[in-house]
């Protein structure tokens, strides 16, 4: 049952974007390769300052790639990584957003070429996905990263979801940490995920907040009334299959 607080979209979300690390996939992908090449410790806890407490600076997303110094192959490894742990049912919510004419798109702090191992298997274009580039040299060691990249900043995916606000009249963000929920206000709606990282400080501050592990509750979130009528049986039945298996669902 819907909350009795839960407010429905009076009209239809034209785009839907998703973070990528604890979000359609629920790993950190940078932890992961610093697992790999023995500073995982160390990287984590970045990571987690990044996502619970300060938010991303340029210095502390050049000290994890200084850190870890991933190869090439070891990041696109990192993609498949994703795929093998993307969050549970992501591929048929993706489908359905599709079928309902949504427009899907990534914005993460995430390695590019990982994320876009994980974009192509959930069929999102290329072009819709906004990550962090990294260099290597010739021996696929890794160079350097793009410093100009919004993402390596605070506010930064703020600047990505304002261009998309100027193609997309209403927009909805789902996202797992504090870099997400600085576009809170950007966004139609947005909604906190943490079926993979519970962070109650960004709980408390989420109107939406879905803390059990598949993404199927996310449905009613981001669609119309109209919307929620026009699903197939198989999504109904989907979809009413999720909220009898995740009640710690946020409502307003």
């Amino acid at each position: 049952m819907i909350s009795a607080y839960f407010s429905p979209l009076a009209h239809p979300i034209d785009a839907v974007i998703f973070d990528c690390d604890g979000t359609l996939s629920s790993i950190e992908g940078i932890d992961e390769l610093a697992n790999i090449n023995h500073v995982g410790h160390i990287v984590k806890q970045l990571t987690q300052d990044a996502m619970g407490i300060s938010g991303m600076t340029p210095q502390l997303y050049e000290k994890r790639l200084t850190l870890v110094r991933p190869t090439q192959a070891q990041v696109l490894s990192a993609g498949q990584e994703y795929i093998k742990h993307q969050t549970p049912d992501i591929l048929q919510i993706i489908q359905l957003l599709y079928r309902l004419q949504k427009v899907v798109y990534i914005v993460s702090a995430g390695l590019l070429p990982a994320v876009k191992v994980l974009a192509d298997f959930l069929k999102i274009p290329k072009e819709n996905v906004f990550a962090v580039d990294i260099q290597f040299n010739q021996q696929g060691e890794y160079h350097d990263f793009d410093r100009a990249s919004p993402m390596t900043r605070k506010n930064g995916k703020r600047e990505i979801v304002f261009a998309l606000k100027k193609k997309h009249n209403t927009l909805a963000f789902v996202g797992d940490g504090l870099t997400d929920y600085e576009v809170y206000d950007q966004v139609t709606r947005f909604v906190g995920y943490g079926g993979a990282y519970y962070r109650p400080n960004i709980a408390a501050l989420c109107e939406y907040y879905i803390k059990t592990a598949s993404m199927a509750p996310l449905i009613p979130f981001i669609l119309t009334e109209h919307e929620m009528i026009q699903l197939s049986t198989v999504e109904k039945i989907f979809y009413q299959q999720s909220l009898v298996n995740n009640k710690d669902i946020k409502f307003a």
